[in-house]
């Protein structure tokens, strides 16, 4: 009998079944998506950061408030995202992300007043919490890979960072020959076609829909979420950390560039150049980081020590900034901070959380985390924002970094709290 035809697959519709991509295949694909991705939405947001400032006029106040209503969008649509994803399927939602990011970034360029740009952020925030947590959990389940989830992971924030420096070199110079709304229409036609092509090569086998009462389903899975998320120990803890590192996080964002003008950072465009450059090697730092710390990840005691670890490495540089008498030092410490304690923060507690979750509800509970980030946002860069005026830039940065030292505390006591003998070393 010949070997060169491979039998024909039984069942009525077996001619139009496509085959599962292996999971190398799969990985790739999902790594050069994180890249595009990237280079669309950080192209896209350095050339409308601008724009609303300048060729739409708003207000400082104006842009506040537009902020603020984008962070309120975003935490009341996290948990219920994730929930659809977890109800009707990741890809669903990760598509329905791409329709909605494109259509608040098109309309970004398209209507330059307060209230369309207020719109469209808010609308921009919403799209992000549907492929929050839904990326990740797409990932795990289709490439069922458990064993080596965790250094896609690190290697989705490694690249997200690199396509992060190559979208505002490219979009930079892009606007610099077009004009800046043509440019951000066209970052949000080229999402759009990003999110065509993720429907067509990225297959779901592996999800079980949930077929009827998809609302008494969906309730069920935010309950089972959130009983995870407040029982379990470690995930409580992750939560904690999640919720003091990204107030600190915010803050420190927000007025390092002043710190650093304080300290003689040039104005105009020499000083556009530096900031430029700070942020480029900012985006390298961070891949490097990820790159050297991905192997230590793949138990609950390496994810432990790196998450340790990254929190006083933001405690530590945080003290030097706001204690730095010179730029250069600065510098250092802001590339450090935005290089190494940050972006291994959210890599260790995104693959712990992963570990700990089940597939049902892993979306879900990746949404609760991402909801710790827009709490802490909130509520921790609230607080300091109202001491800066009394201990200055450089003292709101020391009070930032006591925000790291609770967020290494916190490992610490759960550490602690869930030593057993039967655990080992490998917890």
């Amino acid at each position: 009998m010949s070997r060169s035809n491979p039998p024909t697959p039984a069942g009525p519709d077996a001619s139009h079944e496509h085959p599962h991509p292996g999971p190398r295949v799969l990985a790739r694909r999902f790594l050069v998506w994180n890249f595009l991705r990237a280079v669309l939405h950080n192209g896209w947001w350095l050339v409308t950061s601008l724009y609303m400032a300048i060729d739409a006029g708003l207000s400082p106040a104006q842009l506040l408030l537009i902020a603020a209503a984008q962070g309120v969008a975003s935490i009341l649509f996290e948990v219920p995202a994730g929930v659809v994803a977890d109800t009707l399927g990741r890809k669903k939602a990760i598509v329905a992300s791409h329709v909605l990011m494109a259509t608040a970034m098109a309309v970004t360029g398209l209507f330059p007043s307060f209230v369309p740009l207020m719109l469209a952020q808010m609308l921009w925030g919403i799209s992000w919490t549907f492929t929050s947590g839904s990326d990740i959990a797409w990932a795990t389940d289709e490439i069922d890979r458990p064993d080596r989830i965790h250094l896609l992971i690190a290697a989705q924030a490694r690249w997200q960072m690199i396509g992060a420096g190559a979208g505002i070199v490219a979009f930079g110079v892009f606007a610099a020959i077009v004009d800046r709304p043509t440019a951000i229409v066209c970052a949000g036609v080229l999402m759009l076609l990003l999110g065509a092509w993720f429907t067509g090569a990225f297959p779901e086998k592996n999800f079980v829909r949930v077929r009827k009462d998809h609302l008494k389903a969906a309730l069920g899975i935010a309950r089972r979420g959130a009983h995870l998320a407040v029982t379990d120990r470690t995930i409580l803890m992750l939560v904690v950390v999640t919720v003091l590192v990204n107030g600190a996080a915010d803050t420190f964002g927000r007025i390092y560039p002043v710190h650093l003008a304080d300290l003689g950072l040039p104005p105009g465009a020499s000083g556009m150049a530096w900031f430029t450059a700070i942020n480029l090697a900012v985006y390298a730092t961070a891949a490097l980081a990820l790159a050297a710390a991905q192997r230590r990840l793949d138990s609950d005691g390496g994810a432990r020590t790196s998450l340790a670890l990254s929190c006083l490495t933001g405690l530590v540089s945080l003290v030097l900034l706001g204690s730095a008498s010179s730029l250069p030092l600065a510098v250092a410490a802001v590339i450090t901070t935005n290089g190494i304690a940050m972006p291994l923060v959210r890599t260790v507690t995104t693959i712990w959380v992963n570990r700990r979750t089940t597939s049902d509800i892993r979306a879900t509970t990746h949404s609760f985390l991402a909801q710790a980030e827009y709490t802490g946002e909130i509520l921790c860069a609230a607080a300091l924002a109202a001491l800066a005026g009394t201990f200055g830039t450089g003292g709101t940065m020391l009070l930032a970094a006591t925000l790291f030292a609770a967020g290494a505390g916190a490992v610490a006591l759960n550490w602690s709290r869930t030593k057993s003998p039967s655990e080992g070393v490998s917890t």
